[in-house]
């Protein structure tokens, strides 16, 4: 699994840095979520592998909290990233005319720092100090897609088929997570020795595997600039 996660969120960030037709806002933002990915993977799997070929099945406090920086920073920048992306839709779909003068070059810049910085920043404050601080990235994803179908609702037939397949990669993303997260919320508050263990175990890995392989996957085929790039790098290696 971590092969696969590594292998399909790599390929996209190379493909969107290689090819300059791909370095517009939403690509950017997505080669931001990919990296995330990689980075929240890196929270379970080196860990997990470790105990299973070892004797060892402790973990070391050090350690525990290093994991538990990495998955809570993890799940904080992807929260914050498709906040942004869908600031970054609802602009495309509200404000198509004005969207590039809105959506500069150095804005988008600026937004990638403040998703990792903030997240850093406020996991290291509350791990240190068990401050707790409001999770804001929800309010910007609920706004922009009120927003999104007002415009839908009021708009053409042309337009609401726009808005549908630029925003639905987008949404089903920040479903997938969310069931990620309610999976982990249910475990932590409920008693769960009645569910199958197999059951047990796949929820408990779906956070961190199923979002790291379905992004990719999702929007590489469901993004027209994506796909075409991807089969034009595979064409030109064979």
């Amino acid at each position: 699994m971590e092969g696969s996660i590594v292998f399909v969120n790599t390929s996209l960030i190379v493909v969107i840095c290689v090819n300059r037709s791909l370095h517009e806002p939403m690509y950017m933002f997505l080669c931001s979520l990919f990296v995330n990915e990689l980075y929240g993977s890196t929270g379970l799997f080196p860990f997990l592998l470790l105990q299973i070929l070892s004797d060892v099945h402790t973990v070391s406090a050090p350690l525990c909290f290093l994991q538990i920086f990495c998955l809570y920073t993890y799940g904080h920048v992807e929260f914050c990233n498709l906040a942004v992306m869908s600031y970054d839709r609802y602009l495309a779909v509200c404000y198509p005319l004005h969207y590039r003068s809105h959506m500069t070059d150095n804005k988008v810049v600026i937004f990638i720092v403040v998703i990792w910085l903030y997240s850093f920043v406020k996991f290291t404050i509350t791990l240190c100090l068990t401050l707790r601080l409001t999770w804001f990235p929800l309010l910007p994803i609920f706004y922009s897609y009120m927003k999104i179908l007002k415009v839908c609702f009021s708009g053409s037939r042309q337009m609401r088929r726009k808005a549908v397949s630029t925003c639905a990669p987008h949404l089903a993303s920040l479903l997938n997570f969310s069931f990620g997260c309610l999976f982990e919320i249910l475990q932590s508050r409920f008693n769960m020795n009645s569910v199958p263990s197999m059951l047990r175990i796949f929820l408990s890995l779906y956070f961190l595997t199923c979002q790291p392989v379905f992004n990719p996957l999702m929007y590489g085929l469901t993004l027209s600039k994506i796909s075409l790039t991807c089969k034009k790098l595979l064409c030109a290696d064979m």
